[in-house]
């Protein structure tokens, strides 16, 4: 009689492990081409009106345009390489002092007018968040002034702050607004914020909208009144979004020149910005130097940007909510397998 043994059966080493899935950053050849691919369209047109105008001022400023004798013996004007000289000529002579003024006004009037629209577009977003009735209505007419374009916009407050306009007829007094002074930078700041206070206004709204209500409503049982929930939980939670606004603002009011061109006019020193000194210096042939102030004017913005980003946190992008969403997305799904896990064992016994 033949017996037939079967073979041991080999000890348990625990349930086993499913597949590990592909590491995170390694794609395959075949994805890599076609994330190429699709991105290569927006790459070039990026490259088109923002790398070469960039590297075309910059090659630019390297120059001068002076008058010379040609080869006929006429006088003609020439660009002459002259190295770093334009940009010499920032700091000193009379360029230096229009420089200097112009980066203090274009200095003063960000950092005033992102304040004043931070200040009222927080109390804005803060009203339309209220239940009430009514506020649909405040809603809309709260994006007039922002989609009123900024030409428009500096036409209707220089009708407004004329000598004999609204302003002074509802003051009792004849100012000059439109003239040199104190008083064309303060038209400048209240017509700039009046038109991109809701924009920030907006953007905080959205922020506000995804604070859960069960948090105000744990605060108000812990007794917490309106102002400790402002500070406690609504200032904390919508910062990334008011950062990211506060840049976007700053990053546009310091190219500033349609509002102040309209409204106060050109060759104005009290309110000349970087923009438009840059435009005038165009405007006269000098290419050279008005390159310069256009190179400047990059790297003062490129600065506050990245400021912004890296010191202050800025999520421009969202990378950050992206890493904290998948973060939480691992953890889940660790956690739902040692459940299963668990649950596999337990049957088992």
């Amino acid at each position: 009689m033949t017996t037939t043994t079967a073979p041991p059966a080999s000890p348990q080493t625990g349930t086993p492990r499913p597949a590990s899935p592909r590491r995170r950053g390694k794609r395959s050849p075949g994805e890599g081409r076609m994330a190429a691919m699709l991105l290569s369209p927006t790459l070039l047109v990026l490259a088109l009106v923002i790398v070469y105008p960039l590297l075309s001022a910059v090659h630019q400023s390297l120059f001068r345009a002076e008058s010379g004798l040609d080869a006929d013996g006429f006088v003609s004007d020439v660009e002459t390489f002259v190295g770093l000289a334009n940009y010499a000529d920032l700091f000193a002579g009379e360029s230096g002092r229009r420089f200097l003024n112009a980066f203090a006004n274009t200095t003063f009037f960000t950092v005033t007018t992102v304040f004043l629209e931070t200040v009222l577009g927080l109390c804005l977003a803060l009203a339309m968040n209220r239940a009430f009735r009514g506020r649909s209505f405040l809603r809309a007419s709260i994006l007039v002034p922002w989609a009123v374009p900024t030409a428009v916009s500096g036409l209707l407050w220089r009708w407004i702050f004329q000598s004999d306009g609204i302003a002074n007829t509802l003051l009792g007094s004849e100012i000059l607004w439109t003239a040199e002074g104190t008083a064309s930078r303060a038209a400048i700041i209240i017509a700039e914020v009046w038109k991109t206070a809701p924009f920030i206004g907006l953007l905080v709204l959205a922020g506000m909208q995804v604070i859960p209500g069960e948090v105000y409503e744990a605060a108000k049982i812990d007794g917490a009144g309106w102002w400790r929930q402002l500070g406690s939980i609504t200032l904390p939670l919508v910062k990334p979004t008011l950062l990211v606004a506060v840049l976007f603002r700053m990053l546009d009011a310091l190219r500033m020149f349609d509002l102040p061109f309209v409204l106060i006019g050109p060759g104005k020193e009290s309110v000349e910005t970087l923009s438009m000194l840059a435009w005038d210096e165009s405007n006269q042939l000098r290419y050279g130097s008005a390159s310069a102030f256009a190179v400047m004017l990059f790297l003062y913005v490129a600065v506050v940007a990245i400021v912004f980003v890296k010191v202050l946190g800025a999520d421009v992008t969202g990378a950050k909510e992206l890493k904290l969403i998948s973060k939480k997305n691992r953890t889940k799904a660790t956690r739902t397998l040692a459940i299963a896990e668990q649950k596999k064992a337990e049957a088992t016994r």
